[in-house]
């Protein structure tokens, strides 16, 4: 079928918004229509090559939309079904099997690899191979084939066009807090960056009751909706000693603390303004092989540092329980998201770079 599709051609080059030919979905793929659409930092460093997604490619993976075909080994969904569309994973390996799917052994080659598993591409133009399945969605389409494993089913009365961030930066964010690190009410918690994966660490800490909840950030504005969410103080890094703030604030540090920026500086700052037994979380995504560098006496005395992929998130059960806290008013991811046509996906991608929009959607129908 012909669809329409964001291709980028070329390193960091733009979206090209351009007709494509879609194959029909296999016997396990799931035919989407697309409705809404989240840019994540993610599409942008894949864009930029900071992991080796072939080129050209559709990116996109927080889509949402409705079910127009299923394979024939597919139950569950049916043609007219809402859905939310997350990650992928092979369900075989052993962090699978335990749960832990965001640390899949196979978590590259089902979402990364710009193929299907079997090395095949579902796209094509002009009889030309044109790379996606990108989180097994590439959802920057009129169109996206997904599978039955990567699908959350969603009511009908919900803003369907919103919820795609649900399956990618916002349960990363929210994940970090209610998923990993677990915070006690009254405990304190220090998140470095307010984008989409900060702010919904902001608004899950407010959720579990944590007593303190410091946002850092560069932009004021992202800081003033950080304490709108729930954030009980800001920091503007731009001119501050951060981690001496988050000290006078807190009195010895806090208990947790998220790196969200992918900076090394900031992720050294992050483990820096732990108490002792204190928990760093990293979900900042960077190129391939940055390091950085940590006090090995501050280590010692009690502080842990993890990587946290997807917030510890298995999205069918995370997802509806995010949507309960926002029916609730609990959990207004709705203020993070500014709406633009499909068509105006470069202007999108430039405000959301330049911080102007935290996170911007794209709507198929606009």
């Amino acid at each position: 079928m012909k669809i329409q599709a964001a291709v980028v051609r070329e390193q960091s080059g733009p979206f090209d918004v351009s007709e494509l030919d879609l194959a029909e979905p296999k016997d396990d793929e799931v035919l989407v229509k697309i409705v809404g659409v989240g840019i994540c930092h993610t599409d942008l460093v894949c864009r930029d090559q900071y992991f080796p997604v072939p080129l050209p490619c559709v990116f996109g993976h927080e889509g949402s939309g409705i079910v127009e075909k299923v394979g024939r080994q597919v139950v569950g969904f049916e043609k007219g079904d809402h859905v939310a569309i997350s990650y992928k994973t092979c369900g075989n390996c052993e962090p699978c099997l335990q749960g832990q799917i965001g640390y899949c052994h196979g978590l590259y080659e089902h979402n990364f690899n710009g193929t299907r598993p079997d090395g095949s591409s579902a796209l094509s133009e002009n009889g030309e191979t044109v790379h996606g399945h990108f989180f097994a969605q590439s959802s920057f389409a009129s169109h996206a084939l997904c599978h039955a494993s990567n699908l959350v089913k969603v009511d009908h009365s919900l803003p369907l066009e919103l919820l795609g961030p649900l399956g990618c930066g916002i349960q990363t964010g929210a994940g970090a807090v209610m998923n990993a690190l677990k915070p006690q009410a009254g405990t304190s918690i220090a998140i470095f960056g307010a984008g989409t994966v900060g702010l919904s660490a902001v608004m899950a800490a407010h959720v579990v009751g944590c007593g303190t909840i410091i946002a850092i950030d560069l932009v004021d504005d992202r800081l003033a909706t950080a304490t709108e969410l729930g954030a009980t103080h800001t920091i503007n890094a731009t001119d501050t000693d951060v981690v001496a703030k988050i000290h006078e604030i807190t009195g010895s540090g806090t208990h947790f603390s998220l790196e969200c920026t992918g900076i090394p500086q900031v992720a050294r700052q992050a483990v820096d303004c732990l108490t002792l037994t204190g928990i760093c979380g990293v979900m900042g995504v960077s190129p391939a092989g940055t390091e950085f560098n940590l006090d090995m006496n501050a280590v010692l005395f009690g502080r842990s540092v993890r990587g946290i992929i997807e917030g510890d998130s298995v999205p069918q059960v995370f997802i509806p329980r995010l949507i309960d806290l926002y029916q609730q008013g609990r959990f207004p991811f709705d203020k993070l998201i500014r709406t633009y046509p499909f068509a105006d996906i470069n202007q999108a991608v430039e405000d959301v770079e330049s911080g102007k929009v935290i996170k911007p959607i794209l709507l198929m129908n606009a």
